[in-house]
């Protein structure tokens, strides 16, 4: 399905153009934030990233977070 644009006028949402659905359908709206600007490689690298990452939870390569907190300065 193609994606619409609406705008609010109103208090109520319209459609830019005739949209063909019974009366009473319903939808569901959601905003779009536009998404993101990675490039292509980017997002390769946080991928692999991810995997990486969850490959290490798997294999009990882990730490409590307590530890990790505790090993950034606090700046006293």
């Amino acid at each position: 399905m193609t994606p619409l644009t609406a705008r609010v006028k109103d208090g109520h949402l319209v459609l830019d153009v005739p949209f063909d659905l019974p009366d009473g359908t319903e939808l569901e709206l959601v905003v779009d934030d536009g998404g993101d600007t990675l490039s292509s490689s980017e997002r390769e690298k946080l991928h692999a990233a991810l995997e990486a990452g969850w490959k290490d939870i798997e294999a009990g390569r882990t730490i409590p977070l307590d530890r990790f907190l505790a090993s950034f300065p606090t700046g006293e």
